[in-house]
């Protein structure tokens, strides 16, 4: 069973930022999903490089392919049959250096709004535990 690994780049400056990551990896434990904090201190270039070493890759853009709570419980559904990690990468502060190898196939976005990528880190550990929660099929998500 494959792992889903949210990467971070730096830790939040933000304490409030910090204390919602925090609760969701709470929320998350023992659920597969693992969260990776990188070196604010690596170069875009050089987070996006070691990024890529990975086989199943999901970078969280603007450009990105935008899903529905619902749709990305299935994906999150799928990812866990999956025998390889998939990586779900939240980009630097000024976003990725090289958008040559961004698909819609391999990106997704939160929302046609731009969100500081610290909030993008709380906002996709919200949905992943969401989604979790609609797997489960608890009341956590309405509609």
């Amino acid at each position: 069973m494959g792992r889903i690994i949210v990467h971070l780049h730096g830790k939040p400056k933000q304490a409030s930022y910090s204390a919602l990551i925090e609760m969701y990896a709470d929320r998350l434990k023992g659920r597969n999903i693992k969260i990776k904090t990188h070196s604010d201190k690596v170069s875009s270039t050089d987070y996006q490089n070691k990024l890529m070493d990975n086989k199943l890759v999901f970078y969280l853009d603007e450009t990105g392919q935008e899903y529905s709570s619902i749709e990305l419980s299935k994906m999150v559904s799928n990812w866990g049959l999956n025998s390889e990690d998939v990586h779900l990468a939240i980009g630097p502060v000024d976003g990725w250096s090289d958008k040559r190898h961004l698909t819609s196939k391999n990106s997704i976005r939160l929302s046609k709004m731009t969100f500081p990528h610290e909030l993008a880190g709380v906002l996709i550990l919200e949905q992943l535990y969401r989604a979790s929660e609609i797997i489960k099929g608890t009341m956590y998500h309405r509609e």
